[in-house]
């Protein structure tokens, strides 16, 4: 297991102040000298420019560091390219946020305790749908924010998320639709199987035409299918299986579909929450219905969950808006505050424990809550 101390931190910068440097790099090196974790890297940005910072390694056998534009796995930060093209299509008049799934997608959501004319396409985007988890079609049920829920076999077959969603819909709902909050990773197949149904395109065709190339996105992506490598310049991606870390960077993420499948870097990452919360790629009354949110029961933290939006209070009582992803080999945490700063922090290991994902967090909060 490759560690660094604050020495060892490799690092560059486009453009801009070195706000918060100090706090981030340490919060940062934690990640790789306390808890184990094989490489980390940074991405701040603000008006002024980007600056970038890496700890450990990008690649454990190579010894080499983060490359400064990796490529990620960016998983349930999909959720949120997802929910803005649903609300484009609601501005456009296509969709209705409040109007029952079955208007879409009649009679696929249907199961014991589950019926399409009682769920709300905003009951999907906010998690408040009450239908079962998806993941457990694959043997393990993810905590909130994880999609780590395949073995070797479904690491490289291409999933029928229609299937998926049909079999997982033979269990029994989890509660009345609007009754609570319950991050479900079948909401968002369902969303996607929407943006399909109305528009007559693939959910990566809507994405990219209406999101990834209107903002100059060059190095985000949603996947082919089929498509099980990373395109440009990446670290590898660990996975802890019996004992190792096994190199996990190449998978097809057609299980995780609208879910989770996108491909990313941080810089892009700041870019498309950026231009979101500045209301770039929303009419106003639906970003403001994206922010609209119902709260998150996770104890100590005050997070609340919009439209395939998180909005998180910080240490120094900012208010953060973003998401994060979960998906074997990585993870991806970060935010926007209404100063203009962006953070997306990433590391080349799901954490395996509850702490190491807890100090992921923290080198966004000291990266966010940095003033100049």
């Amino acid at each position: 297991m490759a560690g660094c101390d604050s020495g060892d931190v490799q690092q560059g910068r486009t453009s801009g102040a070195e706000i918060g440097r100090a706090d981030a790099v340490a919060a940062l090196n934690h990640l790789v000298s306390g808890d184990k974790l094989p490489g980390a890297q940074v991405v701040v940005s603000d008006r002024d420019g980007v600056w970038v910072a890496a700890a450990g390694v990008g690649d454990i056998e190579r010894g080499t560091p983060f490359p400064e534009d990796a490529r990620v796995r960016i998983g349930s930060n999909t959720k949120t390219f997802v929910a803005t093209v649903v609300l484009q299509l609601v501005a456009e008049g296509k969709v209705e946020l409040d109007a029952a799934v079955e208007k879409y997608l009649p009679g696929v959501v249907q199961g014991p305790g589950i019926d399409g004319n009682r769920i709300t396409i905003r009951n999907l985007l906010q998690h408040t749908s009450g239908l079962p988890e998806y993941a457990a079609e694959f043997g393990v049920a993810p905590e909130p924010g994880q999609l780590d829920i395949y073995n070797e076999q479904t690491r490289w077959m291409r999933t029928d998320i229609t299937e998926v969603v049909r079999n997982a819909l033979t269990a029994p709902a989890d509660f009345e639709p609007g009754a609570q909050w319950a991050y479900s990773n079948t909401n968002y197949a369902l969303a996607g199987m929407v943006i399909e149904k109305v528009t007559g395109e693939t959910v990566g065709a809507e994405i990219t035409r209406r999101i990834i190339e209107p903002l100059g996105l060059r190095d985000t992506y949603y996947p082919g299918p089929d498509e099980t490598e990373i395109r440009g310049p990446h670290p590898v991606g660990y996975s802890g299986l019996g004992g190792a870390l096994v190199d996990y960077t190449n998978l097809n993420p057609s299980w995780a579909g609208a879910a989770g499948a996108m491909v990313s870097t941080g810089a892009d990452m700041n870019r498309f929450f950026t231009a979101l919360l500045d209301g770039r790629l929303l009419p106003a009354d639906q970003l403001t219905e994206m922010k609209r949110t119902v709260p998150v029961p996770v104890p100590g933290a005050s997070i609340g969950y919009g439209l395939g939006l998180m909005r998180r209070t910080l240490s120094c009582g900012k208010d953060s808006w973003g998401h994060g992803g979960d998906i074997d080999g990585f993870e991806t945490r970060g935010g926007v505050t209404s100063d203009g700063r962006a953070v997306t922090v990433s590391v080349n290991q799901v954490p395996e424990q509850s702490q190491a994902t807890a100090d992921v967090g923290k080198v966004v909060d000291a990266a966010l809550c940095a003033t100049p």
